[in-house]
C-alpha cells in the first residue's frame, strides 16, 4: 500500500469542479472547460505523498516551469493560457496556478535520458539495454551516454511505479506516426534543456515530459517542464561517474527516510513519518538554488 499519508481536501471555489488531486498539483476545471492547475508544497518519496511539506516549492515550480515555456515555445506550443488565478480562488493560489487548455492526453509518460542512473541504470544492470535500446559494455552510474534515448514509460496512478516500455509499445498501441512524433520531440526538448542547464553548471540527466493533442490535432507541451521534480538535475562541477551523483531534488528526503535516523521500515508498508525541520530547509535550499542558476545563467 501507498499513496497519500494525509489526504488533501480540496478548495470549493465558486465555478470550479474540482477533478483530481495528484502528488503534487491540484486540478479542476472551469466552465468554460479550461484547466486550473495548482502546484502545491507537496513532496512524494517511495510512492508516499509525505506529510511534511517544503515551504515555497509550489511557487518555485510554476516560475520556473514558466520559464522554460518560453524557451521551448519554437520546439513544441504549451498548455498554459494565463497565470493569473480564477476570481474568487484562495489568495494563496497566487503564484502557484495555471490556467491550461484541455487537451487529449497522451498516456505515455515520455522520458529522455542523457546519463544512465536510476531505473535506467537497473534495466543496463540487468540486460545491457534501457528499454529496448542496446548500451556499450562497461557503463556505471552517472556515465554519460553517447546519444540522448528515448525511454518512454506507462503512466502508473498515485501510489504505483510508472512502467518503462519499449519504444515499439508504444507505435503498437498509439501508432508509428505518433510514436515517432513522441520520441523527436522529447529528444528536441531534451538538447535544449541540457544546453542551457550546463550554461548554469548544471547537468540535465534525465527528464520526462507529458504531451496532449491541441483541438487542431497537434501536440502540445502539458504539465510541468523541467524541473526538480521531473527532471535529474546535477551539478556539474561534482559529477563523478561510478557513484550515485548529488543532485538538485528530493534525494535528501530518501536518503533520510531510509537511514536509521527516521526509523521507517519501508519494507513494512507503514507511512513515512514527519520530516525534521533540517531536512525540509536542505531540500528547499536545493530547490531554490537550481531555480537560481538555471535562470541567471
Amino acid at each position: 500500500m501507498s499513496g497519500f499519508v494525509d489526504t488533501p481536501v480540496p478548495a470549493d471555489v465558486p465555478g470550479l469542479t474540482h477533478l483530481h488531486t495528484g502528488k503534487v498539483r491540484d486540478l479542476y476545471a472551469t466552465a468554460s472547460g479550461d484547466l486550473v492547475m495548482v502546484a502545491s508544497d507537496r513532496v512524494s518519496a517511495f510512492d508516499w505523498v509525505l506529510p511534511t511539506e517544503i515551504p515555497g516549492k509550489g511557487r518555485l515550480l510554476t516560475r520556473l516551469s514558466l520559464w522554460w515555456f518560453e524557451r521551448l515555445a519554437d520546439l513544441v506550443p504549451a498548455h498554459v493560457v494565463s497565470d493569473t488565478p480564477p476570481p474568487g480562488a484562495p489568495a494563496d493560489w497566487a503564484g502557484r496556478t495555471l490556467i491550461c487548455r484541455n487537451l487529449d492526453m497522451v498516456p505515455v509518460e515520455c522520458v529522455a535520458r542523457g546519463f544512465l542512473t536510476g531505473s535506467g541504470l537497473a534495466e543496463y544492470r540487468d540486460s545491457g539495454a534501457v528499454c529496448g535500446i542496446p548500451l556499450p559494455a562497461g557503463l556505471v552510474d552517472g556515465s554519460r551516454l553517447d546519444r540522448p534515448i528515448f525511454t518512454p514509460a506507462a503512466k502508473a496512478r498515485v501510489g504505483e511505479h510508472d512502467e518503462n516500455i519499449s519504444y515499439e509499445t508504444v507505435a503498437a498501441e498509439h501508432g508509428d506516426a505518433l510514436a515517432a512524433e513522441l520520441r523527436d520531440r522529447t529528444l528536441e526538448l531534451y538538447e535544449r534543456g541540457r544546453a542551457l542547464a550546463e550554461a548554469g553548471g548544471i547537468l540535465l540527466a534525465d527528464t520526462k515530459f507529458e504531451f496532449g493533442r491541441g483541438a487542431d490535432g497537434g501536440l502540445v507541451l502539458a504539465d510541468e517542464v523541467f524541473t526538480p521534480d521531473s527532471s535529474r538535475f546535477w551539478p556539474a562541477e561534482e559529477w563523478n561517474p561510478g557513484r550515485p551523483q548529488p543532485s538538485f531534488d528530493k534525494q535528501i528526503i530518501r536518503d533520510w527516510l531510509i537511514s536509521p535516523e527516521s526509523g521507517w521500515d519501508r519494507a513494512a508498508d507503514t507511512p513515512p513519518p514527519p520530516l525534521p525541520e533540517a531536512v525540509v530547509e536542505r531540500t528547499r535550499s536545493r530547490y531554490d538554488e537550481v531555480y537560481t542558476r538555471l535562470t541567471t545563467a
